[in-house]
């Protein structure tokens, strides 16, 4: 390749991360022919970069996370890995975690379907998400896990992962670094010499796993405890360029882990592949300070965004000494592919089995879609906000519920296990089974008023973030203030009563609500629903979620719920007392003394056969108009417009009148 044939990347200062603050800047990119250029060894002045000449060395990465068993679109990332690895034969191919959970294809086959399509792109090693561990609450525990290792033709990584209790995947399982790594075995890290230069890959899974998964006696370390060991592991043995292949999320909760603080707190790490977020980087992020801003070597972070709707790539050249000096990365549009033909033809081995009860239909109809919206800047999220499909499941759940046991005053939902949207239209099992992929079983629980409260500090705590533990709730309506810190946030809870009025819980008294049983038993965080379940509060009535779901749907029929104002901000909410302008009836035209009407507009109003109008603020004009039936008394108003008065044929006394506009007789 000649210079001119390529705009080089070089790695400047873009990222300041301090202890309190976060923000990540993206370096202008490459573009993808560019990159593809870069990655087959043909570089500038002749330097060859596959460790010959000892000058530089390129590494070409496809990476994928959180794909959830989506395979519907499986034939063409197998397309696209095909016509990428072409182009660049010795590239590898990691996958970032959460293989696991999330369609149809995981509740039937329990993830062999998923390994057999990454054998068939020849992935070169994976590391494990937190979904990973779904089925260790079962009764086979990570027997399922255990088989997708043992079939996977790649081996599988994570150096804060201890799996030496689990009896299932202890005899998996090495903390030894592997320079000869052997395909259905799990490894702290592993060595791989690519053009004859030694290349470092170890794993790492979030700790936040213990919370929203069920590892059972799977275990969790420190992650930069672990990183650090690793990336001097390496050095050791010789090995100057160290990719970390994470589930740790790109900027999550740093209370955990996320990799933005991983690159500025490891030194040695050169690229991060990471997972669990679900975030779209469209091009790779440099980091180069560490926590106190000193500069430091720089790291690498890419992320594929979800469900193998992307491929991602990323090509790094390095100097002799392991130092990145140049890269280029990609997300490619998986959609945008043809259907390779062997991958297809395998997959309708695993779609046969599956398409009867993906199209069995429930008998109800969406009358329009249900969404289920994600966002990581703070917007409209099924993790942060009420959403009219998770009131329609805790609906679902309080009915099921009172059916054996009347006295239960709520339902609540963690938004994070709710998956997928359901389009509008006739609804079938699939969908329904695809939005509560888990096998949940509905619980109730006996709480104080006050452990309730604590609850909902926990679902809250995050806002407006997303947090996979915000409870979505019937039966109730929870008012909080995202003005106060975290923990000292909600402001009220009440509970519905049968006449549709509402009674404010009581922090000493002691209700039965009902959850999932992941919730009851202190998934996501919830040590107090913990407590309540180790000292037996709680009964698990052994029903399916998604059972559940699919009767109450049957019982609509026509399929419609809103957004009620179930959860909301006070910062947000509007005052009772306010209205919007326009024409009024003189009998609803007043307010109180204690709590006047706000008018947010001009108002007219008839005052015919009226002899009073008071206690209202008009935000504009107010007009009257028409014949009193005696004397008309206007009493304690505010006008912030103009008082119009022209128009009305009768006596008109005025007590406690302001107008900060002009007076029109």
């Amino acid at each position: 390749m000649k210079k001119n044939n390529v705009k080089k990347t070089v790695v400047a200062s873009v990222l300041a991360i301090s202890m309190l603050t976060t923000t990540s800047v993206g370096l202008a990119n490459n573009s993808l022919q560019d990159f593809i250029k870069l990655a087959k060894n043909d570089t500038p002045n002749g330097n060859n970069k596959g460790g010959n000449s000892g000058k530089t060395f390129n590494l070409s990465i496809m990476h994928t996370n959180d794909t959830h068993a989506q395979l519907d679109n499986v034939a063409k990332r197998v397309t696209a890995v095909k016509e990428y690895r072409k182009a660049n034969p010795n590239a590898l191919l990691v996958d970032a975690g959460d293989v696991f959970s999330g369609t149809l294809y995981f509740n039937e086959f329990k993830g062999q379907a998923d390994v057999e399509f990454m054998n068939l792109m020849k992935y070169d090693l994976m590391t494990f998400g937190n979904h990973e561990f779904d089925l260790g609450s079962g009764a086979d525990g990570h027997k399922a896990l255990a088989d997708f290792v043992k079939k996977a033709n790649f081996p599988l990584v994570s150096a804060n992962t201890d799996f030496s209790q689990d009896e299932h995947l202890k005899g998996l399982f090495s903390v030894k670094i592997q320079n000869n790594p052997k395909s259905s075995q799990i490894y702290s890290g592993i060595i791989k010499v690519i053009n004859g230069e030694k290349v470092g890959l170890f794993g790492l899974t979030t700790a936040e796993t213990k919370d929203i998964s069920s590892p059972g006696k799977v275990t969790f370390n420190d992650y930069v405890k672990a990183a650090q060991k690793m990336v001097d592991e390496f050095e050791k043995q010789g090995v100057n360029k160290v990719v970390a292949v994470t589930h740790l999320g790109y900027d999550d909760n740093p209370a955990y882990d996320n990799d933005l603080q991983l690159a500025a707190k490891v030194s040695g790490i050169d690229v991060i592949v990471g997972g669990h977020s679900h975030t779209k980087l469209e091009k790779p992020v440099i980091v180069d300070k560490d926590l106190a801003g000193k500069t430091k070597d720089p790291t690498v972070i890419v992320q594929a965004y979800q469900y193998s709707e992307f491929l991602g790539t990323l090509d790094v050249e390095f100097d002799k000494n392991g130092k990145v000096i140049e890269h280029a990365g990609e997300l490619i549009n998986v959609s945008l592919q043809v259907e390779d033909a062997k991958a297809k033809e395998l997959l309708a081995k695993y779609s046969s089995k599956i398409n009867d009860l993906k199209n069995e239909p429930t008998g109800a109809t969406a009358v329009t879609a249900l969404e289920n919206p994600r966002s990581s800047t703070g917007g409209s999220s099924v993790r942060s906000n009420e959403t009219p499909l998770g009131n329609l499941i805790t609906d679902g759940m309080l009915n099921k519920a009172r059916e054996y046991n009347k006295d239960i005053i709520m339902a609540f939902q963690n938004g994070g296990g709710i998956r997928t949207a359901i389009n509008q239209g006739p609804i079938t099992v699939g969908e329904v089974i695809t939005v509560l992929p888990f096998g949940n079983t509905l619980a109730t629980m006996k709480l104080t008023g006050a452990e309730i409260k604590a609850a909902f500090e926990i679902s809250l705590k995050d806002y407006p973030r997303e947090n996979g533990g915000f409870l979505h709730v019937s039966g109730a309506k929870v008012k909080f203030d995202s003005t106060k810190a975290a923990g000292q946030r909600v402001v009220s809870i009440a509970y519905k009563n049968a006449d549709g009025t509402y009674t404010e819980i009581n922090a000493d008294s002691t209700y039965t609500i009902a959850t999932n049983a992941f919730t009851a038993k202190g998934g996501d965080g919830y040590d107090v629903l913990k407590k309540a379940y180790e000292n037996g509060r709680v009964t698990d009535l052994g029903l399916s979620d998604w059972e559940n779901f699919r009767d109450h749907l049957v019982s609509l029929g026509q399929v419609n719920p809103q957004v009620e104002g179930r959860i909301v901000n006070v910062k947000d909410e509007k005052p009772e007392n306010e209205y919007p302008g326009g024409t009024i009836d003189a009998k609803d035209f007043s307010g109180t003394v204690e709590i006047p009407k706000i008018y947010n507009g001009d108002v007219t109003v008839s005052v015919t056969n009226t002899s009073f109008l008071g206690n209202a603020i008009i935000k504009g004009n107010l007009t009257l108009i028409g014949i009193p039936s005696s004397n008309l008394m206007l009493s304690n108003i505010t006008v912030k417009g103009n008082l119009d008065l022209s128009e009305v044929n009768g006596n008109i006394e005025m007590n406690g009148i302001i107008v900060d506009g002009e007076t029109i007789l």
